[in-house]
């Protein structure tokens, strides 16, 4: 199939895209990398009477340290996260998430603000967005307004943003020094969406949980933050027995629904096994002081 008609404009600028926005408002869709929407409009299962192409909007390709922070900005390639040597110091987790992306051709044109303004469910970026806590910021005519995680997704493939808005940014906390991460997720095959995944992160102080960030893929119809197993986990040693009530309290926490790739009773079972594996991963990565060679080489 081929998708309808549309009316097309490519803005050189952002202010030039949020004014085409403006004006189009829900009749518009944008276009980042297309990995998602160019499948739905040659499928018709989207219509937009006005399709917006972000590619020539150099303002929104960025990848930069700042206070604390890692800025990413909307339109930066997902083969670019996995190309900066930094990240590793500086965000490993989002580093490690990137390389389970489908394959490197969709990595070479998929965006980080398209998955994110996606909001598929089973991606990984937006679980890795969760368990950080980070934020997206996003831009309309009125100005820029930052959204926390957890309130961004509100439910499958629906997010915060207004029509007349646009996601611009996305930023991430620095991990401290001491801490480990692990990004576990089971696929039918090597470049699938995962039946569940596991973004995980933790700090260690004086040999205890001192911060920790878990969120999950493929459980509900946003990215699911594991508040009760965090909650398990902070404050404790990193011990399999404090690893094993986490991985209970995820299986007791979420709901996932069935459908033809997995039931929910299977859903549910990689959830708690991926949790403990991802826990188990972090923690010797953080016992290790989270060097680059642990970091490289798993």
């Amino acid at each position: 199939m081929k998708p309808a008609l549309f009316d097309y404009y490519a803005p050189r600028s952002l202010d030039e895209a949020v004014e085409l926005l403006s004006r189009y408002g829900q009749d518009a869709k944008i276009l980042a990398g297309g990995q998602s929407l160019v499948p739905l409009l040659n499928m018709r299962l989207v219509s937009p009477r006005v399709l917006i192409d972000l590619n020539r909007v150099r303002d929104l390709a960025y990848l930069r340290r700042e206070d604390g922070v890692v800025a990413i900005g909307a339109m930066t390639r997902d083969v670019e996260v996995e190309e900066a040597e930094w990240l590793r110091d500086a965000c490993p987790l989002l580093m490690e998430a990137v390389g389970l992306i489908g394959h490197p051709a969709i990595r070479n044109r998929g965006t980080v603000g398209g998955s994110i303004a996606h909001a598929d469910p089973a991606a990984e970026l937006p679980a890795v967005l969760s368990a950080l806590g980070g934020a997206v910021r996003v831009r309309g005519a009125g100005g820029v307004r930052e959204i926390a995680a957890g309130e961004f997704f509100l439910t499958y493939l629906t997010t915060a943003v207004h029509p007349d808005e646009l996601v611009s940014e996305i930023r991430l906390p620095v991990l401290p020094d001491g801490s480990g991460w692990a990004f576990e997720e089971v696929a039918r095959r090597h470049g699938d969406f995962a039946i569940v995944g596991v973004a995980a992160y933790l700090t260690l102080n004086q040999g205890r949980i001192d911060e920790v960030g878990l969120a999950l893929t493929g459980v509900g119809g946003v990215p699911v933050r594991a508040r009760t197993a965090e909650a398990v986990l902070k404050g404790a040693e990193p011990a399999p027995e404090v690893f094993h009530a986490a991985s209970g309290k995820v299986q007791e926490a979420v709901d996932p629904d069935s459908d033809l790739h997995a039931s929910a009773q299977y859903r549910r079972h990689l959830a708690g096994l991926l949790t403990l594996r991802a826990l188990e991963r972090a923690a010797a990565r953080a016992g290790n002081g989270g060097s680059a060679r642990t970091r490289q080489g798993g």
